[in-house]
């Protein structure tokens, strides 16, 4: 997707740093922003051998059909096991990381072998004198050894190369690794220019995906083209029902949907929906306006009634403890059923 209209202000930024460089660069930003898109943009540009005026790749020259194709001899990307699999074979994802490592037992980190396989990167040297570019993502999936790793590159960077870390969870980075790059935040677009971005892209009734994403315009398009129509109506169906929630029948209901789930753990972005249903749920309560389930208002309107903001707000602390375990293998149909049950609680007399 054509991200640069959504980030004129942090393109510019880039172009900026475009003669003088650092040898890191951090994008940060919450999940779905296009985070690295714009970082990838950014290397292909860099890499052109004919950029155009505004910084973008020329898209006819060797370099970039060679980075187009993912066979750049100066990219490498470092990317968590699991991850690199999904994405294999779409834009981007199937540039060259370089020699593979031994995963961790789940394939959601970042290695310190694959850290440690950039030493026979950087003893070869660039093509036609120019720059290496290794993009790590998401930064937040290195293990703490791989951390440490790349903290000892970039204490003494290799010269002519460019690192760029795309976190979306900065404070999960150690602090001295932070502290080695240029920080670059990234925004969350404009509504209006994030609304039209998604109804271009097809997505019908973007401002409610749009909402439910927290403004983010690439994650309410994953939602839409897929999260969406999959299982996310089970749940606002079980959450609706309040005080009568059949909790059984529900939680056996979404089980059989969440394990038809391929390549991904689908609890952290349930308890995801979840929170942002609480918080509608705590804004209506004290008569605000809500901010992410805009189709549901009338319906979280008559539930904000029936519980209190202290429940709620237990309850929302319950599930920032259930976020950090849902990241760990779990019983998906246990793990519902004390969800529903809790839930259903805040709504009894």
């Amino acid at each position: 997707m054509n991200i640069i209209p959504l980030h004129e202000s942090s393109w510019r930024r880039l172009q900026e740093w475009r003669a003088t460089l650092p040898h890191a660069l951090l994008f940060s930003g919450p999940r779905g922003l296009g985070k690295v898109s714009l970082a990838t943009t950014f290397a292909a540009g860099l890499f052109c051998e004919a950029p155009r005026p505004d910084g973008l790749a020329c898209g006819k020259c060797l370099a970039c059909r060679w980075f187009e194709q993912g066979n750049h001899p100066d990219f490498r990307l470092l990317m968590p096991e699991s991850l690199r699999q999904r994405e294999e074979g779409s834009e981007g994802g199937s540039n060259k990381s370089g020699k593979e490592g031994k995963s961790n037992r789940s394939g959601q980190e970042i290695t310190i072998d694959q850290v440690r396989a950039l030493d026979d990167f950087f003893a070869v040297g660039t093509h036609r004198q120019g720059l290496r570019i290794i993009l790590a993502h998401p930064a937040e999936k290195l293990n703490r050894n791989a951390a440490n790793a790349l903290l000892k590159i970039l204490e003494e960077p290799p010269p002519s190369t460019l690192f760029l870390l795309v976190s979306s969870e900065t404070m999960l980075l150690l602090p001295t690794l932070r502290s080695r790059c240029q920080n670059l935040p990234i925004p969350v677009p404009k509504p209006t220019l994030a609304a039209q971005f998604l109804r271009d892209a097809g997505v019908v009734e973007a401002e409610n995906w749009l909402a439910l994403a927290g403004g983010a315009p690439g994650l309410a398009q994953q939602l839409a083209e897929k999260s969406g129509a999959f299982w996310m109506e089970d749940l606002v169906r079980a959450l609706a029902g309040g005080r009568h929630l059949e909790v059984l029948a529900s939680a056996a209901a979404l089980e059989k949907t969440l394990k038809a789930v391929k390549g991904e753990n689908p609890l952290p972005q349930l308890i995801d929906w979840a929170q942002k249903w609480l918080i509608d749920l705590n804004l209506a309560a004290q008569g605000m306006p809500i901010r992410f389930y805009l189709q549901q208002r009338a319906k979280i309107a008559t539930l904000a009634q029936e519980s209190q903001p202290i429940r709620l707000a237990r309850f929302y602390r319950q599930l920032l403890q259930w976020r950090r375990e849902s990241e760990h293998p779990l019983n998906i149909r246990l793990f519902l059923e004390q969800f529903f049950f809790g839930y259903r609680a805040l709504f009894t007399e």
